[in-house]
C-alpha cells in the first residue's frame, strides 16, 4: 500500500515537472512594454480652453475618452497635481491622460504638443 502512494506521488510530480517545462517561456519584458502601450492607449488630445492655478483645475477641450467612456467635450477637470498645470496655457494643444478618483475626474498625466 505504501508503495503504490509513493508511485502515485512521483508520477504526479513528475508530471507537474514536465507541464512546467514544456509552458511557453514569459517574457517578462514583453509584459512591461504592453502595460506601457495601455498607458499611451490612454493619452487623449484636447486643447487648454482655461487654467485654474488657484482651484487647481484646467478646462480642456477633448476627444473621446475611451477609458472613461465618455464623448468629445468640453470640461473642467481637476489636476491631481498642481504642478501638472506649470507652463499651460489657453489655446495650447496637449496630450492627457484622466482618471476618475472618488466620484471626479482628474487629470493624472498632461503635455503640451509642440
Amino acid at each position: 500500500m505504501k508503495l503504490n502512494h509513493i508511485l502515485v506521488a512521483l508520477a504526479l510530480g513528475g508530471a507537474a515537472i514536465a507541464h512546467a517545462q514544456s509552458a511557453e517561456p514569459v517574457d517578462h519584458a514583453a509584459h512591461h512594454a504592453q502595460s506601457g502601450a495601455d498607458a499611451q492607449e490612454l493619452l487623449s488630445q484636447g486643447e487648454v480652453r482655461k487654467v485654474n492655478r488657484e482651484a487647481g483645475k484646467v478646462t480642456l477641450r477633448h476627444g473621446p475618452l475611451t477609458n472613461l467612456d465618455m464623448p468629445a467635450m468640453t470640461m473642467a477637470f481637476a489636476a491631481a497635481d498642481p504642478k501638472l498645470l506649470d507652463g499651460l496655457k489657453e489655446g495650447d494643444k496637449v496630450r492627457f491622460t484622466a482618471e476618475r478618483k472618488d466620484g471626479a475626474f482628474v487629470v493624472v498625466a498632461i503635455q503640451r504638443i509642440e
